[in-house]
């Protein structure tokens, strides 16, 4: 990839990235996929707890689910939010405490990210673009002045 290509798809993914509750989404299915890997650990380190088999691995897998779907449909990011977080805290009983308390972390902060985001903001500007105004304001300020 040239360099005059990397701002051009840079630029293109923060605007995707913006548009929808991206952190939400990528914690809720990294939650997901760290309790489905912690349901691969050697015997000797997982304990399960309650209901084994599938809900083990139902659980994990629809949170990882539904993180893709916050990210991919933010207009349903309240109902996948909502499902989320009962999908993490369920994960508690059927998998391995939750991933060792990791995934299940990982899934009500992502849920509870996605539950609080606002399609209407504003998108955050970064530091460069934030200076860059600021010259030009105090440019037109000093020539306004002179």
């Amino acid at each position: 990839m040239t360099d005059d290509a990397r701002p051009g798809a840079r630029r293109s993914f923060r605007s995707w990235r913006a548009r929808r509750p991206f952190w939400g989404g990528l914690l809720l299915a990294l939650g997901g996929g760290e309790i489905l890997l912690t349901e691969k650990a050697s015997l000797k380190v997982v304990m399960h707890i309650g209901m084994q088999g599938l809900a083990g691995y139902l659980l994990p897998g629809l949170m990882a689910l539904l993180g893709l779907l916050v990210l991919f449909n933010p207009a349903q990011r309240l109902f996948y939010s909502i499902v989320g977080v009962l999908a993490s805290l369920g994960t508690w009983v059927t998998s391995n405490l939750g991933g060792f308390f990791i995934g299940l972390l990982l899934g009500v902060v992502g849920s509870c990210l996605a539950f609080g985001w606002l399609p209407d903001q504003e998108p955050r500007t970064g530091r460069r673009e934030r200076r860059r105004r600021a010259r030009v304001r105090a440019e037109e300020a000093g020539t306004s002045a002179v």
